[in-house]
């Protein structure tokens, strides 16, 4: 190893992978710009060129170290980005959820630098290879941070900061991976133009600018991905029922009835708009996530007060609700067709299928008990579903999805292969801030892009709002306020390439950087037997 460090202090001029790794106060500084870029590149903040800004400083700020310091200078990185994107986690649960969820993240982007520092010799090999090498790994470890532990946390993906970025387009082609590998790859080819000796003169100059001027066409190259409707079938009149609650916090529920009926009289209203023709007759109305807390197969005053809804705007009801049962200490987080006349439709009822760990269901309850008593907010644990959210409200098939559940790839897939003309997001923001709300909005940007299908997002405080499959936010409405929004839509019948080959492109460029770790321990152990 001392040989080794030697013969890599010797090599200090020439292509992108050569020089000594920066000081470790430089590397240190970097890392924790490249969290806050990152960071800068989501909404509220919305500056995309910064996720690829973020991906380079953090590829400069590991180059050449020991994968150790590496990771260390990742959970800086990640420490950066994790702690202020999470901090809607921190506004009604106390900061040990939030401190934790961010720590667990930031975990993450420690492998992914000590996996980048391990790598190293493959850039100074072959020094083109760095876009290629910083975009497998950073698809490779948002998969796995997508998965584990209890079925993951995909918040914070680098797709998920290109909601106004021609880049988005590439979802239609790949989906969410191929768009954290584009963007990856762009920061790959800023950090190889970067690191290049720009004390020479003249063509050198020229040549190191070679690499930057690539990441921005990789990034443009998106302008040149076809997207819009997949197929595309008829319209359908669609609203959107922001009923908002009383007071934002944990404690919203504490007013259920109250919530259930800030729904029913706005849904209620829109009917009589409807009748005076100051608005159009809707096909289908959706009420977001949490809109009855109350049973309303059980409870049969809520029952009724929905289905008054429902009779009155003439049209059937996408209730968000939350359902006791199947067993004791068990509910379910739910999307329920209501339709006129004939109230709850069982046969169209969505049961949400990855109830989030820790917040609707506990895993491990006592062990967690031991960590904090907060964990027993959750007095039942929510039951998963067991099949896609396909509901058929007649005009149209709905591609429900509840919630963070959107952040999942498969999860929406599913719902387009079988069936969904539409795709419906109901969330219920009450218990975050309107950073979270406009987050999860970016991700259905991306989901209506990748699958091709118009979209919309149904909250009960905010942001709701409509999405083309272009990815334009149509309508959007204010944050904890009351809100009715109609819209016609083109419903979509067709797949688009992302949505045809599914998790392949994200296995292939997993398969990637495994193929890359690989590849450098074979380059580290022949270093230790022949230095030269």
């Amino acid at each position: 190893m001392t040989t080794l460090r030697r013969a890599g202090r010797a090599r200090t001029v020439g292509g992108a992978g050569d020089g000594r790794p920066l000081p470790l106060p430089v590397a240190v500084a970097l890392a924790v710009a490249a969290g806050l870029a990152l960071l800068a590149a989501f909404p509220p903040y919305g500056v995309w060129p910064l996720a690829a800004v973020g991906v380079a400083l953090l590829a400069a700020a590991t180059h050449r170290r020991r994968p150790r310091a590496g990771a260390g200078l990742g959970f800086l990185a990640g420490v950066a980005l994790f702690g202020p994107l999470l901090s809607w986690t921190n506004l009604h649960t106390g900061s040990l959820p939030w401190v934790l969820l961010s720590l667990l993240q930031a975990g993450y982007v420690a492998l992914l630098g000590a996996a980048a520092a391990w790598c190293s010799p493959l850039v100074r090999r072959w020094r083109w290879s760095w876009p290629a090498l910083t975009g497998v790994l950073w698809v490779g470890q948002e998969a796995l941070r997508s998965r584990a532990p209890f079925g993951g946390f995909p918040w914070g993906r680098l797709a998920f900061s290109q909601d106004d970025s021609p880049a988005l387009r590439w979802a239609a082609v790949g989906g969410a991976p191929l768009v954290t590998f584009v963007v990856a790859v762009a920061g790959g080819l800023l950090v190889a133009a970067a690191w290049r000796p720009w004390r020479a003169a003249g063509r050198a100059r020229w040549t190191a600018a070679g690499p930057a001027l690539a990441a921005v066409a990789v990034l443009a190259l998106g302008l040149a991905v076809p997207v819009g409707v997949a197929g595309g079938g008829p319209t359908v009149t669609v609203a959107v029922v922001q009923g908002n609650v009383p007071r934002l916090g944990l404690d919203f529920n504490a007013q259920r009835r109250a919530v259930l009926d800030n729904h029913v009289q706005a849904t209620l209203e829109l009917a009589g708009q409807v009748a005076d023709g100051s608005r159009p007759q809707p096909d289908v109305v959706v009420w977001p996530e949490n809109s009855s807390d109350i049973d309303p197969l059980r409870d049969p005053a809520a029952g009724a007060r929905i289905s008054a809804a429902a009779d009155a705007v003439r049209a059937p009801i996408l209730v968000g609700a939350v359902l006791v049962g199947p067993g004791p200490g068990q509910s379910r987080n739910a999307g329920i067709l209501w339709r006129p006349g004939s109230g709850p439709d069982l046969a169209q009822l969505y049961t949400k299928r990855h109830p989030v760990p820790f917040a609707e269901y506990v895993p491990l309850r006592d062990v967690a008990r031991m960590v904090s008593k907060e964990v027993d907010r959750v007095r039942s644990d929510m039951v998963a579903g067991d099949r896609p959210g396909v509901v058929d409200a007649g005009a149209a098939t709905l591609g429900d999805v509840i919630c963070f559940e959107v952040a999942y790839d498969g999860l929406v897939r599913d719902t387009v292969t079988g069936g969904a003309q539409l795709l419906v997001v109901q969330t219920n923001n009450a218990t975050f801030d309107v950073a979270e709300a406009r987050q999860q909005l970016a991700m259905v940007r991306l989901r209506a892009v990748e699958h091709g299908r118009a979209s919309l997002m149904a909250s009960t405080v905010g942001v709701s709002g409509f999405v083309a499959p272009d990815g334009r936010v149509s309508d959007a409405t204010g944050f904890n306020t009351r809100a009715v929004v109609v819209r016609e839509l083109r419903l979509g019948d067709g797949r688009t390439l992302a949505t045809r080959v599914g998790v392949w492109p994200e296995a292939v460029l997993a398969a990637g950087a495994v193929a890359a770790l690989a590849g450098a321990a074979v380059l580290r152990r022949r270093r230790r037997v022949d230095p030269g």
